[in-house]
């Protein structure tokens, strides 16, 4: 056996904007927590209970973030992804009989018929409907570290031009984290990898040990670090901080030769949704009538021509144990590489959206199933480690200040501040300047007043959320991401004039905590 010379540490951000309509059945936003449940969230949990099963040891981090568990734990939400599931199953019971003229379609038919039936056992019967208990199973047995984010994902690197903003961000991520795991989390995903100085106060505050942050984050630190992103660095105010490796990212994101992109891999834009017959399909699509994915897709990538192939399960599980190989081998390669130039073992940090894996990959879960067992069971230099067990190894870390950064394009704030989205910002600054005035102004509120403020809280929060500035930047779903921003700054508004004139209409503040039920214990007396 090889002797270990460095550690390769996953983690996985496992984040969805908290989206909530109990007035209606139409918004197909909602969908995009059922598909990442169906899709990424029970594939992951399928994975680590077999590699658990079989006995392989491994270890893997997920950032699970406030609003995800916020919607996990809704009931309504819980009982229209059950609604969802019906639907897909009897969906795919006609698609059996459909298809049945082509054997090929037929098995694939057959195959989501049967996915789809097992993610409703699995749901409802084996976890009672409770997911995040069951992530919370693998934190407890040893393989999984879990760590939080911000509240709502909100934008550090802009918020923080009100500092007491950050400061409830990091404060509600803490506080929801330790509601659902039972204990304080050692790290945090910082929204968008938005790194700032002026945050790192607050995240020792709050007892955070370590952030995950960008590639330049780190080896544009102020000394230069002597390891680049091989290892961790610490912050002057005591975080250390942990920066994405750029070859082993590439391996996986690239849109030119990233492992996602193989031809034998599920074509996700080629979905049932939009290729039947419409009066067919017209029960499983958005209620007014537009063609939406439904989840059943038939084809793979195939290649850059019009032409589909149907999709073979077998061949993709073909190609992503190659590139399982692949990826380990060049991890072997980088760490021997490194390792004669550092007085410790490296750590390879492979930072990615958890969605990646099962949604838009949909082979990516399995590939980390046979990744993971192929570094268990081959003869490789490096091992499997968390961030939290790698700071506790090895305690001596190198003092250097990190630059302000984020994993935007071109790194920096483009993204989330840009002639599209910045006319947002000036209602999030003055909303979060109300918040603050409003805690200063009524510091011992009870009753109706102080529910009232607790609400202009989550309004706040929620109107702070970094994926709707994303969504006008990529311009998908702008219309949606406007409608929230002006929904939860107008009930904010609303509700501060009322406080101040303390003339708080019980009946439009029933309404919206129905609405925004989000963090049920937040305390207004964060903005003090």
């Amino acid at each position: 056996m090889q002797d270990k010379k460095g550690y390769v540490s996953f983690v996985l951000h496992a984040h969805l904007p908290f989206i909530h309509h109990p007035e209606s059945d139409d918004y197909l936003e909602e969908s995009w927590l059922y598909e990442a449940i169906s899709e990424t969230y029970i594939p992951l949990l399928d994975t680590f209970q077999k590699l658990v099963d079989e006995g392989v040891k491994f270890r893997i981090t997920m950032s699970m973030t406030p609003p995800l568990l916020s919607m996990l734990d809704n009931k309504l939400l819980q009982k229209k992804y059950i609604n969802y599931l019906n639907r897909l199953i009897e969906l795919s019971e006609k698609e059996i009989k459909r298809t049945s003229y082509d054997a090929r379609l037929n098995e694939l038919s057959h195959y989501y018929y049967d996915k789809y039936s097992s993610d409703l056992h699995f749901f409802r019967d084996v976890c009672n409907c409770n997911l995040i208990e069951a992530f919370k199973h693998f934190q407890d047995i040893g393989v999984l570290e879990i760590i939080t984010c911000g509240a709502t994902h909100g934008y550090f690197p802009i918020l923080y031009v009100n500092e007491k903003t950050v400061r409830a961000q990091i404060a509600v991520g803490v506080q929801t984290y330790e509601k659902y795991f039972g204990k304080k989390p050692r790290g945090i995903w910082l929204p968008e990898c938005g790194y700032v100085p002026e945050a790192d106060k607050y995240l020792r505050e709050f007892g955070i040990e370590y952030v995950i942050t960008e590639t330049h984050g780190i080896l544009y630190a102020n000394p230069t670090p002597v390891y680049g992103t091989f290892a961790p660095i610490v912050s002057p105010d005591g975080v250390v901080a942990f920066g994405r490796d750029m070859e082993s990212s590439r391996q996986v994101w690239s849109s030119i030769n990233g492992y996602p992109g193989d031809f034998n891999y599920r074509e996700f834009y080629r979905d049932i949704g939009y290729d039947a017959d419409y009066e067919y399909i017209k029960p499983y699509i958005a209620h007014n009538g537009v063609r939406v994915h439904t989840g059943i897709k038939y084809y793979r990538i195939t290649g850059d021509s019009d032409f589909k192939d149907y999709y073979n399960i077998q061949w993709a599980h073909d190609s992503a144990e190659k590139q399982a190989g692949h990826f380990l081998d060049s991890r072997v390669k980088q760490i021997n590489d490194i390792r004669n130039y550092m007085d410790k073992p490296p750590i390879i940090l492979c930072p990615y959206d958890a969605e990646l894996y099962g949604h838009w990959w949909y082979e990516g879960p399995y590939w980390i199933y046979i990744l993971f067992k192929k570094i268990y069971y081959d003869d490789c230099n490096f091992e499997l480690i968390t961030p939290s067990e790698y700071i506790d190894k090895y305690p001596d870390i190198q003092v250097c200040s990190p630059c302000r950064s984020s994993w935007g394009a071109n790194g920096y704030s483009e993204v989330w501040l840009n002639p599209s989205n910045d006319y947002v910002h000036r209602h999030l600054h003055v909303a979060g300047d109300r918040m603050c005035e409003l805690a200063y102004l009524f510091p011992d509120a009870d009753g109706i007043k102080k529910d009232a403020l607790n609400q202009c809280v989550r309004e706040l929060l929620l109107a702070q959320s970094s994926d709707w500035l994303f969504i006008i930047t990529n311009g998908t779903m702008v219309d949606y991401a406007k409608k929230r921003i002006k929904d939860h700054i107008g009930r904010f508004t609303k509700l501060y004039y009322q406080i101040k004139d303390d003339n708080i209409d019980k009946e439009f503040l029933d309404d919206i905590c129905e609405k925004d039920c989000v963090f049920p214990e937040v305390d207004y007396h964060l903005f003090c």
